[in-house]
């Protein structure tokens, strides 16, 4: 079967969708105070503007991957910006916290619709020419940390300029004009099978309530939760096409690779989330200033992710990546730690903050690579979601987590930045024994390094 024709322009579609998915993760982070004053929400309820989505992308991306497959992903896609769309509205529209954070979970379901489809297209249009994949794969990979960098400084913006639902209005323009390039990509038809969608509901049911029960103290909701994750674990034993079969578990360095991944969500992103509230409500930076203030932070990871970090592992390996990463991003964040009330970016800030982005780039695509190189070809599309999954699950529960444990310090006191920068300390000592045990148990678990990847330097293009 001759190229796609066009398919470096419908690269370009796809590598767009990544971009918009993953700057919807951090286009809100300096806009949360605004929010947080206009509709209402308390300190401990703020973590659900961003966990409202991680739940639903990470709980329904095996689903979207599912769906992709019957389907057809070009139809798939399509549908996932609709739903993006139509989150995006709710979002920006919403005048109270409960209708917020249902935008918010509407805009994650799209999201877990898109990026597992993305790829499915992106492996039929270049999956049969290993040189232009690499390729393809490379400028897909720096979409992400491009949408991290520019989520983070549109925020920055428009929150200063504009106003906070902005931030969600910026993707109904760009989500049009996705739809109306849907047409580059290939039309493929599904194939017949069984959905799970008793599996869907139930991880993502669970989820979502031991999160809630990690913020409440709520045992009620935390049992619940267990009940739900036992019943996905029982229909993926049960049921003909489960979701997850279980055996996959069985491939080398999964579980290990998918336990280092979601520590460092877990650490990784609390860590974000309160740098962003230290910056505005201590140190009483706006918008546009504290978006500004993290973009030395996300240029770093863009450079190490797309030029150095896959140069490292191609000369030292995965597991000397996972380990030293980590430990390095627990290093960043007890940096962050020592941050003073009266503290200034230039002492309390920078330094540390880019010792824990060079901890995350070094982590994240060796942790990536290691869960999906021993699985087999069939298997790589299951063992990227897994990953995926992982990877947010870790980071809500680990902001639920920090959350509380901020809250209990005094990150609640508007205003007393004595007691508020108590508080955020609690919360980065926590996301950095997060990631020292992160790298402890990469260190003793991971007793093979995973060879890396054949030809794990970057592709020139």
């Amino acid at each position: 079967m001759s190229p796609h024709p066009r398919r470096w322009w419908a690269l370009l579609v796809l590598a767009a969708a990544q971009f918009m998915v993953i700057m919807d993760t951090s286009i809100i982070g300096v806009a949360l105070p605004e929010m947080q004053r206009d509709l209402g929400f308390s300190p401990g309820d703020l973590q659900w503007v961003f966990n409202a989505y991680v739940v639903a992308f990470g709980g329904l991306l095996l689903l979207g991957g599912r769906l992709s497959d019957l389907f057809g992903p070009r139809r798939v896609f399509t549908t996932g910006w609709l739903i993006l769309i139509a989150g995006s509205v709710v979002a920006a529209a919403a005048g109270t916290a409960s209708i917020e954070i249902l935008g918010r979970a509407v805009q994650g379901v799209g999201g877990a619709l898109i990026a597992p489809a993305a790829m499915t297209l992106l492996m039929m249009l270049f999956g049969r020419n290993p040189k232009e994949l690499g390729k393809a794969m490379a400028l897909y990979g720096a979409a992400a940390p491009a949408g991290g960098t520019a989520g983070v400084f549109l925020g920055g913006v428009i929150a200063e300029y504009l106003s906070w639902p902005w931030v969600f209005i910026v993707y109904i323009p760009i989500g049009l004009a996705t739809l109306a390039a849907i047409g580059l990509l290939p039309a493929v038809e599904g194939k017949r099978g069984a959905l799970d969608v008793l599996g869907a509901i139930s991880v993502t049911a669970s989820l979502a309530l031991l999160v809630y029960a990690i913020v409440s103290a709520d045992w009620i909701s935390a049992t619940a939760g267990a009940v739900l994750l036992g019943l996905f674990l029982g229909t993926q034993r049960m049921v003909r096409e489960p979701l997850t079969p279980l055996a996959i578990w069985r491939v080398p360095g999964l579980a290990v690779s998918n336990l280092a991944m979601g520590l460092l969500g877990a650490a990784w992103i609390p860590m974000w989330y309160f740098l962003n509230l230290y910056l505005q409500q201590v140190l009483g930076y706006g918008a546009f200033a504290s978006g500004a203030a993290l973009l030395p932070m996300t240029v770093t990871i863009m450079l190490f992710m797309v030029a150095i970090t896959a140069r490292l592992m191609g000369r030292f390996g995965v597991k000397a990546l996972i380990v030293g990463g980590l430990a390095v991003l627990a290093a960043g964040v007890a940096g962050l730690a020592l941050a003073r009330p009266d503290g200034s970016f230039a002492i309390d800030v920078l330094p540390a903050s880019l010792v824990a982005a060079v901890g995350m780039s070094l982590a994240y695509i060796p942790a990536m690579m290691s869960a999906m190189s021993g699985a087999r070809p069939e298997e790589s599309g299951l063992a990227s979601g897994i990953v995926n999954t992982t990877y947010n699950v870790g980071s809500a529960l680990g902001l639920a987590v920090m959350t509380a444990i901020a809250t209990a310090q005094g990150a609640t006191e508007l205003g007393n930045v004595l007691k508020l920068t108590d508080g955020f300390h609690a919360a980065f000592i926590g996301a950095g024994v997060v990631a020292l045990l992160g790298a402890v148990l990469s260190l003793v678990l991971m007793r093979k390094p995973t060879p890396s990847p054949v030809g794990a330097e970057p592709a020139r293009v």
